[in-house]
């Protein structure tokens, strides 16, 4: 997904709110005049952002009531005191607390997928089954859709590229019985030892009675434990308003948001946890089937506040990198010279298997203000110094200084781009090499040795360490208060990502629980 970083849908609202709260910031004690239109101007950011009514009114009521507590005049930073009131309003207004799905005692567990046509069911059919294959299920899916041309054969191309089994004993297109379907498919799941059964519906183009009825028939012959209602995010507030008579009409349990990462205001994923009164469980934020997690009502909040969201990183770290690799690789790093070309071209195709590097940054602190210049950045750029390093000899990734001048013109041919661009990759890649072991030092990897600075009293003798001698703090600042600039393939230092808002620090990456290989 070449997409802008963070969550496009709350883009336009992000920045509203960071001008409301960065004229906060400068203001010893708020007034009762602060206060007064500081939820006035979140209101209107609220709204523009087609937020429901009823929710910003409950939304600005609480602010006012807690605005106006003890908690901010007492506190030492009343701006950053009403920055977590609001970010507690927004986890509130999500949801709370993550919903996990609900399995059943004895399998199958059966989930029904419910919503409009357009919301994105089918498709999201393979990426919920794809997410449960992953997390160790063996889920079926049953084409139940017979209305709509050619879902049966969408499903079952979403199937074979999550590399799970469907249930298609029709062909669609208006044949079929889909009642009878969805009974069989679960029997089906139940012979074949299935543990999840996810059945896709037929969806209709706005809420009638056909749908209704065709969708309650479905669920009294299977009684699923799950129904999941799909939203389309770029709807507003006309999917709220659906999905709404839809609980009236049928009923579900959970709703899922798709296409989080369009350019629509967003308020429909503000307005239907509130308004249905059922929680958001999961979240698609682009066109892949890998683009698909559970939906955490806290970390969503601190996106939209521009605080980040570093759990989710490290969560796909922990799932991308091999805990023996990382381990040799964090030794590497600390042992100074050992780290070579060869291993840099790993860890660049194992950071690649993360994502879109813009979508990475993206979930740093304080992206939000540098959304143009993550925006910017060449996703291509990775390839070429990919190309560069693989135009080497094995001899000079294990020891670029034997890369000489006529080496760098061969490997300029070889990879298809200029000496200047060999040049610049060999020379910021000794540079990040000497910084990475220096932050290795400093954020613990296994291995590193601790630099202890000394200072001298006026006497002359040795004292203790001051702040800056020591061990490093857990969550270590980089130099220049930020991303390291001078790692090939990423911005160099003139960029204005290389260094990120003061304040950003990174989470201790020895804490890293990876997956057993």
């Amino acid at each position: 997904m070449a997409e802008n970083p963070g969550v496009p849908v709350f883009d336009t609202l992000s920045e509203r709110l960071e001008k409301v709260f960065s004229g906060l910031r400068s203001k010893g004690r708020l007034t009762e005049a602060d206060i007064d239109a500081t939820a006035r101007e979140i209101r209107i950011a609220l709204l523009e952002a087609d937020v429901a009514l009823p929710v910003v009114k409950e939304f600005i009521a609480a602010i006012r009531t807690r605005a106006r507590g003890a908690e901010v005049s007492r506190a030492l930073n009343p701006a950053q005191q009403i920055i977590k009131i609001v970010d507690d309003g927004l986890v509130t207004v999500l949801g709370g607390e993550t919903r996990r799905l609900r399995l059943a005692k004895n399998p199958p567990t059966v989930i029904m997928l419910a919503g409009l046509q357009g919301a994105g069911k089918t498709t999201l059919a393979g990426k919920l089954a794809l997410w449960l294959r992953k997390q160790g299920h063996t889920p079926l899916l049953v084409a139940a859709d017979l209305q709509r041309p050619n879902a049966v054969t969408q499903l079952q191309v979403v199937a074979r590229q999550a590399e799970v089994e469907v249930f298609a004993p029709e062909p669609g297109n208006g044949i079929g019985d889909p009642v009878a379907v969805a009974r069989q498919g679960v029997e089906q799941a139940r012979h074949r030892m299935h543990d999840i059964v996810v059945v896709d519906t037929a969806g209709r183009l706005g809420i009638d009675a056909e749908m209704m009825a065709q969708a309650a028939a479905i669920r009294d012959a299977i009684n699923p434990d799950e129904t999941l209602f799909v939203v389309d995010a770029m709807l507003g507030q006309d999917a709220v308003t659906t999905a709404a008579a839809f609980r009236d009409g049928v009923g579900f349990t959970g709703v899922v948001l798709t296409k989080l990462d369009g350019d629509a205001r967003g308020g429909a994923a503000l307005s239907v946890r509130h308004v249905t009164g059922q929680p958001i469980m999961f979240a698609s934020n682009g066109e892949k089937l890998a683009d698909f997690d559970v939906f955490h009502p806290d970390r969503m909040a601190s996106r939209i506040l521009g605080m980040g969201d570093v759990l989710s990183l490290i969560e796909q770290a922990e799932a991308t990198f091999d805990e023996a690799e990382a381990e040799r690789m964090a030794s590497k790093l600390a042992s100074g010279n050992s780290f070579t070309l060869e291993d840099f071209l790993e860890q660049m195709l194992a950071l690649r298997r993360m994502g879109p590097l813009q979508n990475l940054l993206g979930m740093l602190p304080g992206a939000g203000q540098m959304k143009d210049a993550i925006g910017s950045i060449d996703e291509r750029e990775l390839d070429r110094t990919a190309a560069i390093i693989r135009s080497m000899t094995p001899a000079e990734r294990q020891d670029p200084k034997l890369i000489n001048g006529s080496r760098r013109v061969r490997i300029a041919r070889g990879s298809g781009v200029t000496v200047t661009e060999v040049n610049s990759l060999v020379d910021r890649f000794f540079e990040a090499r000497k910084l990475m072991q220096q932050m290795a030092g400093a954020a613990g990897f296994p291995g590193a040795r601790r630099r202890v600075s000394k200072t001298r009293t006026k006497k002359g003798k040795k004292g203790k360490a001051g702040p800056t001698g020591g061990r490093g703090p857990t969550q270590p600042r980089l130099p220049g208060a930020g991303f390291p600039g001078g790692l090939p393939g990423l911005p160099p230092a003139g960029h204005p990502l290389a260094g990120l808002p003061p304040g950003t620090e990174l989470p201790d990456l020895s804490r890293l629980r990876f997956p057993k290989p």
